[in-house]
């Protein structure tokens, strides 16, 4: 028997098993249990399994595996539901957290209220990255800025690589754009494809297809980032940015480039998986 929690951070919504003090899947396995039991119709139905583990550098160490057996290198929804199931658990108090992902260590902050459990993260440094398209004239710009399938894009990497596509109608097909971005060539390892609309100068609806998922999610938090993080950078938004989602809204601050997430995770339930 394996015990696990289903988790969610805005609708994006994960599979937690608990290795904190053994190991229950071996890392051999990870990647197919994830397969088997993201399937929403023969599994437990998730994006993606987190697996929580000591840490030798932080408070915690975070996994995560996808529904087509890739390893995420972290994910901004996935940190905040992994501090609530380690609050949950026991295995944290409310405060000041870090998380190891296979990105780098991150630190966050806890606080609990009527409205929920609410976690903030401080994502970083997003960095700035061309994939393998040269420069065109300014070496110094790092940014993707080249018509793409019909769109114009703009590369960021919050952790894991997301694509930023501004548009001024989200009415759109996703499913059938998005995947040419995804897979194009230029992106060696893939990247997460995302539409974003300025709704006004703090506030942008965003929506977003992600890799390893390979569909449209109702939330992505490192998306959220890339998307609000870019709209300050090249379109001149505020520094705090309200992300709308399909699934809700994260809240975005921008200071000396280090980008901070706070958005809520809740718990829907916890299961036994009979094997």
């Amino acid at each position: 028997m394996i015990d696990f929690a289903k988790l969610h951070g805005n609708g994006n919504d994960f599979i937690v098993i608990d290795e904190f003090e053994k190991q229950i899947i071996p890392d051999s396995n990870k990647a197919d249990f994830a397969v088997k039991y993201c399937d929403r119709r023969f599994g437990i139905g998730a994006d993606g399994v987190l697996f929580i583990s000591r840490s030798d550098k932080a408070d915690m160490k975070m996994r995560l595996f996808q529904p087509d057996a890739s390893e995420a290198e972290m994910c901004g929804n996935g940190i905040r539901c992994l501090v609530k199931y380690a609050f949950d658990s026991g295995h944290i108090d409310v405060g000041t957290v870090a998380v190891e992902t296979l990105a780098c260590v991150l630190p966050a902050e806890t606080r609990k209220d009527d409205a929920g459990f609410w976690v903030k993260v401080n994502m970083g440094q997003p960095i700035k990255t061309r994939a393998q398209i040269p420069a065109k004239g300014d070496e110094d710009d790092d940014f993707i800025d080249v018509d793409m399938h019909g769109y114009n894009v703009s590369v960021i990497n919050t952790g894991v690589p997301h694509a930023i596509i501004f548009v001024n109608d989200l009415d759109l097909d996703i499913l059938e754009i998005a995947p040419k971005i995804r897979f194009d060539p230029i992106f060696p390892n893939g990247t997460n494809v995302n539409f974003v609309k300025i709704e006004s100068d703090n506030e942008v609806t965003i929506r977003t297809y992600e890799r390893g998922v390979e569909d449209e999610t109702l939330s992505c938090g490192t998306g959220s980032v890339a998307g609000a993080y870019l709209g300050h950078l090249l379109k001149g938004m505020d520094s705090e940015i309200m992300v709308h989602t399909k699934g809700g809204d994260l809240n975005i601050s921008i200071s000396n480039d280090f980008v901070f997430m706070e958005g809520p995770a809740e718990t829907v339930y916890r299961g036994t998986i009979l094997i």
